[in-house]
């Protein structure tokens, strides 16, 4: 089937696939198309969930935290202080006496925080409630709360949604379970304090700022307990641990669950920072949240089947327009013409165009293999104009640190010309460099510190000098040899040359941005910056200038246009030379 495909003229095989690319596309894109929107409808929900269960979280936090600082608040009247001196001292003669006064205690306590429906104080010597809330007195509160007190290491403890035993009043209730504190601070044994708010009024906190009635929000512990019971559970979830594991450590987040009966579901869930124990979870069904999509779904198969019904009327018409060898062959051409010569043309057909196509291919094969021998020419030239230009510099150093040499020795001064001798050696061996051209950051300035050691011993009490890299790390960045010798050798011969006062030299190497700066200032008799700059930059050799002339030369060789040299000139007071190269 496939050897007939092949043999089928261009035009066929043209018909053939334009129907079928037709297919394809369509349907891809109808199906990515639905996809797309569906996953944009469910991330957005998502965050907009998550915003709505930011706000409720913080809301109830808010309700919590100002519950928390009622609570306490109750602590710190004088009232209950000396309630607790006597519940200290073991004093049970003053307890109607005690009950009496709190009763105003307890009513601030529910007038200042709405929420809170009953309040209750359990010790020693006795219990204190408010009156007006008609306590079940055949009820003790060890039997509601013991377990809860034989707890270690807790001050505030908040308790799930449970029936208010405490009282005549049955409803459900959310606890709050204090350690009641004195004036110093310290516990006393056997005190303690539970703050009831009512089930139905903490869900309408809860509910408050839904926007629709597909979302339902819970309130759970982290071990899956629910804490605030929903009176209408729209969507059924099992908390085992496969759902409570995606929110068990904390935080914030979403994810995806499928119930039991194959519901998928899309959880938000937010931690509240008043009780970490405790998670707000956010439901909505995948399935009602998509459902305004099903319409758009069905819109795209009826636009699917007329566009393919359309394809396999115009095929025809369209199939000699639609010679996509050509066309290949055609943008293959336009990437050629913006130097692009790696393109090659691939056909398994062996028609006309594929004829064209491949003596194409042999002629960029021989326009890169001309290239290359270009290329590698032009590199050997470049590499012969630097080992050039490198010799220059080499005899123009060694003529003047000889000639030093030469007068130390005739003046008997021999241990400064041992010292030399050394230190040109030295010298000599950085700069020669194994034959490479390339050498580090740290080479090139032990390499300059030799030659300035050199030239101190030649012209003594002539200057002085001090070397500054900005960041030890630079000390092994690959960089030309022999930059900045010659820059400190115009400094000590040109700039100090008719300067009576002790000169100094100072060698800074920074970074700046892409760029490594080499900059050497010195306090010589200066020059005229601009025209040096023109000197250089225009090689005009001159005796003065030639070996600057010449390290711009090999700047240009060796980096190309990215790199310079410029002055920058305050007669008798400040010349700095500026190296230029890429940060490499």
């Amino acid at each position: 089937m496939r050897l007939s495909f092949y043999k089928l003229s261009l035009k066929k095989r043209i018909q053939l696939l334009f129907i079928f690319l037709a297919i394809l596309c369509i349907s891809v894109t109808g199906i990515c198309s639905y996809l797309f929107a569906a996953r944009s409808i469910e991330r957005n929900a998502l965050q907009l969930k998550q915003g709505i269960l930011k706000k409720s979280v913080q809301v109830m936090d808010e309700h919590l935290r100002h519950i928390v600082v009622s609570s306490y608040s109750f602590m710190l009247n004088e009232t209950f202080n000396q309630v607790m001196k006597d519940v200290r001292s073991n004093n049970a003669f003053n307890y109607y006496q005690n009950l009496s006064l709190l009763q105003t205690s307890f009513a601030q306590l529910k007038l200042v925080e709405p929420l809170i429906d009953t309040a209750y104080l359990s010790t020693p010597i006795g219990d204190f409630f408010s009156t007006k809330d008609f306590p079940d007195r055949t009820k003790h509160f060890s039997e509601e709360y013991g377990t809860y007190t034989k707890q270690i290491g807790w001050n505030t403890l908040w308790i799930v949604t449970h029936r208010n035993e405490l009282f005549q009043w049955k409803g459900n209730v959310l606890s709050l379970l204090l350690k009641p504190t004195v004036l110093d601070n310290h516990y006393i044994p056997n005190v303690y304090m539970v703050v009831n708010m009512r089930e139905q009024a903490m869900r309408a906190i809860l509910e408050q700022d839904l926007m629709n009635n597909q979302v339902q929000l819970f309130l759970l512990q982290k071990d899956g307990t629910m804490v605030i019971q929903p009176e209408d559970r729209q969507y059924d979830f099992n908390t085992g641990r496969e759902f409570i594991d995606h929110f068990s450590r904390g935080g914030e987040g979403d994810f995806n669950y499928t119930n039991a009966q194959g519901e998928e579901l899309l959880v938000n869930y937010n931690t509240l920072s008043m009780n970490e124990d405790w998670v707000m979870v956010s439901i909505q069904s995948k399935a009602d949240l998509l459902y305004p999509l099903k319409k758009i779904r069905w819109l795209i198969i009826w636009i699917m089947l007329f566009c393919i019904v359309l394809a396999l009327i115009l095929s025809n018409l369209l199939a000699s327009a639609l010679l996509k060898p050509l066309h290949k062959l055609q943008s293959l051409m336009a990437k050629v013409e913006y130097n692009d010569l790696d393109v090659r043309f691939n056909s398994r057909y062996e028609d006309e165009v594929s004829s064209v196509g491949h003596t194409f291919n042999r002629m960029l094969d021989q326009i890169q293999l001309l290239i290359q021998e270009v290329r590698t020419s032009e590199q050997d030239k470049r590499k012969s104009e630097v080992k050039a230009l490198q010799a220059q510099v080499d005899p123009h150093f060694l003529y003047n640190t000889l000639n030093t040499i030469f007068w130390k020795s005739e003046s008997g001064e021999k241990k400064d010309v041992s010292e030399m001798i050394v230190s040109l050696s030295l010298l000599f061996r950085l700069g020669l460099n194994n034959g490479n051209d390339i050498t580090t950051l740290k080479q090139e300035i032990k390499h300059v510190e030799q030659y300035l050691q050199l030239q101190q011993k030649c012209y003594e009490d002539l200057f002085t000098y001090s070397i500054h890299v900005e960041n030890l790390s630079y000390l092994s960045i690959p960089m030309l040899k022999i930059l900045l010798q010659p820059l400190v050798e115009n400094s000590i011969l040109h700039g100090f040359r008719d300067k009576a006062a002790l000169g100094n030299i100072f060698i800074k190497v920074y970074r700046q941005g892409e760029f490594l700066l080499l900059q050497v200032t010195d306090n010589g008799c200066g020059m005229d910056a601009g025209q040096m700059e023109k000197a250089v930059y225009e090689h005009d050799v001159h005796r003065k200038g030639y070996a600057l002339s010449n390290l711009r030369s090999r700047l240009s060789l060796h980096y190309g246009e990215s790199a310079s040299i410029t002055f920058r000139s305050i007669p008798d007071i400040e010349t700095t030379v500026t190296i230029t190269i890429p940060f490499m």
